[in-house]
């Protein structure tokens, strides 16, 4: 296998390869993958939940893209399907973090110091909404 991979890139059509859109347009394209690869290790406050959707959308776009073109495009689909799965992990933890209690857990708010604080003020508003009566 091998020896096969390396007769083809000796051809022509490796040469015809290397320098086509093909090959330096997905090549470029990798600093999207690697910067949301980078961003998995971030903290949750600072994803953009909006950007994030995007560029996941973007990515599904083109893996369609590069799989229906002609000649497949495997350098672009591989780069794209990258993306598209780090841009899920990477909303998956925005809305954990944001919507299923993972920014409190991570202040250490509970529900019941919540509940205190609600009541307390509250409580207060009734206190103050009587002595006005008074």
């Amino acid at each position: 296998m091998s020896s096969t991979f390396v007769n083809w890139l000796r051809s022509p059509a490796a040469r015809e390869y290397f320098f086509s859109t093909h090959f330096w347009g997905p090549a470029a394209n990798w600093g999207l993958p690697l910067a949301a690869l980078a961003d998995l290790r971030k903290d949750e406050e600072f994803i953009s939940g909006t950007m994030t959707t995007a560029l996941m959308s973007l990515s599904l776009v083109f893996i369609r893209f590069a799989w229906r073109v002609q000649p497949r495009n495997y350098l672009l689909f591989a780069c794209h399907l990258t993306n598209a799965t780090a841009q899920a992990v990477q909303e998956t933890r925005f809305v954990n973090y944001w919507y299923y209690g993972g920014r409190e857990k991570k202040l250490g708010i509970t529900i019941e110091d919540v509940a205190d604080k609600a009541t307390g003020k509250v409580m207060e508003a009734v206190k103050a909404a009587q002595d006005l009566k008074k």
